[in-house]
């Protein structure tokens, strides 16, 4: 259906009937739950509390022994705070986040090549994001910290590190 038949099709809806559908997504679909909690009630410092702590439990986690090392768990956060129109300044919270605890992972641990190219996408996402919403006053001396910790670690594709950061000189 076309947006242009789906409004022809509401402008010809009842306001009850209106409401019995958003009534019935609300409670079918966990997405527009999930969007309505979020619009009506915020809580945007609870929402990035819980994403560092499944974050943080990928790398070092609580209840079982091995950890996963998943950059799709933060991902699956950040697509889902720019998709609710989070504050951008939290989002980028969050994306350093990752990566300052997938460094503190890396310097435990020997990692595969994969892991360093995933960090890259992260770091130079983290970079674009935080250029485009104008928020480098506020980051940059821990965008700088997680970049010098990449060359100190000696981090494969750090060249490529290097190319991401002269986005925001």
């Amino acid at each position: 259906m076309s947006k242009r038949a789906l409004k022809k099709y509401l402008e010809g809806l009842k306001k009850p009937d209106l409401e019995e559908q958003i009534m019935d997504l609300y409670e079918r679909f966990p997405v527009v739950k999930q969007y309505y909690d979020f619009v009506f009630n915020p809580k945007e410092d609870k929402w990035v509390q819980e994403a560092k702590v499944k974050i943080s439990n990928e790398y070092f986690p609580l209840k079982r022994k091995k950890p996963r090392a998943r950059r799709s768990v933060a991902q699956k956060y950040i697509k889902q705070f720019l998709t609710l129109g989070m504050a951008p300044h939290l989002i980028a919270d969050v994306m350093l986040y990752n990566l300052e605890i997938a460094q503190s992972f890396s310097k435990e641990r020997n990692v595969p090549d994969s892991f360093y190219k995933s960090m890259l996408n992260s770091f130079t996402q983290l970079v674009q994001h935080v250029s485009m919403h104008e928020l480098l006053p506020e980051f940059k001396a821990r965008i700088l910290k997680v970049y010098n910790t990449v060359l100190e670690q000696k981090w494969a594709y750090s060249e490529g590190f290097t190319r991401a950061l002269d986005i925001i000189d």
